[in-house]
């Protein structure tokens, strides 16, 4: 892979989320030598990317998919925008929620705080424990625990991990909904796309008429190339108009997928293809 031997890594931060485990199992699947990679935690996801853009950084980790909670919409609208950034490779990561608070039980609990990803990867639990407290969503789930200085009412859902960094007690553990709860990442720089199984792109059509989205769905279809998301988000254009971002079980640098984004582009407007990549699995 095209990289610096001891590259950068942004991520979401603070120390202690799960961005930041995805980027150290990265590192450490990638890089033999990680004496000389560096993290850097940066507020929002956002922040994460445009610092790869502007070059402050060689990768960013950001979270882009959760098994319960589907796409993370603020990665993919940043990604869009930015346009330039490939995505190098994809890394999906376990993730199990635990309840911290410095209260001796969770009937004295009244706010919660958590990213709202977390909050609702737990939506379950918390209406069977805490159904009349209030939920508060922060920029990540380590950022959560800041709330909880010497204030027994406040509860945060964040990882085991961070509340062992900040030596914050547990009060329940395993609260994810579902206990098969994963998130998968992007690692994402301005190097070229090393090829791999998947794909990802994203495109606009001219006109919101019957059969524009059809048309280019049939191009993959006509090659027997598997599409294994697709989705759409406002342009923020007007109302009604949408982009779509779609994942090929196949690469880029394939003729006969190369092929296909030619025809692509004369039924879109704006085609963006964000690399191909292959998916590795990491741990907590």
């Amino acid at each position: 892979m095209p990289l610096l031997p001891s590259p950068t890594i942004a991520y979401l931060g603070p120390p202690g989320t799960y961005s930041e485990a995805a980027a150290e199992a990265y590192a450490q699947h990638c890089h033999s030598q990680n004496d000389g990679i560096k993290l850097c935690p940066y507020p929002s996801i956002f922040q994460t990317l445009e610092a790869v853009a502007q070059g402050e950084v060689e990768i960013g980790v950001v979270p882009v998919e959760n098994s319960i909670q589907g796409s993370v919409t603020m990665t993919l609208d940043a990604l869009w925008q930015i346009g330039r950034l490939q995505i190098q490779q994809a890394l999906v990561l376990p993730i199990a929620h635990v309840f911290i608070s410095q209260a001796k039980q969770l009937s004295e609990i009244k706010t919660v705080y958590s990213h709202p990803q977390a909050l609702a990867q737990c939506q379950q639990w918390l209406e069977n424990h805490l159904s009349q407290i209030q939920l508060i969503p922060t920029n990540s789930t380590t950022e959560a625990l800041q709330h909880l200085a010497n204030e027994p009412t406040v509860g945060a859902i964040s990882s085991e991990q961070a509340a062992q960094l900040y030596q914050l007690p547990i009060l329940a553990h395993s609260i994810s909904d579902y206990p098969e709860n994963c998130t998968r990442f992007w690692v994402v720089s301005l190097q070229p796309s090393p090829g791999g199984s998947h794909t990802s792109l994203g495109f606009t059509v001219p006109a919101n008429i019957p059969g524009a989205l059809v048309k280019p769905l049939q191009i993959f279809a006509t090659r027997e190339i598997n599409l294994s998301r697709i989705e759409s988000r406002p342009t923020k254009r007007s109302l009604g108009d949408y982009l779509f971002f779609i994942d090929i079980e196949a690469n880029a640098l394939d003729p006969l997928v190369q092929a296909a984004f030619v025809e692509l582009k004369s039924y879109t407007e704006t085609l963006k293809v964000f690399g191909s990549y292959e998916i590795i699995s990491g741990s907590t």
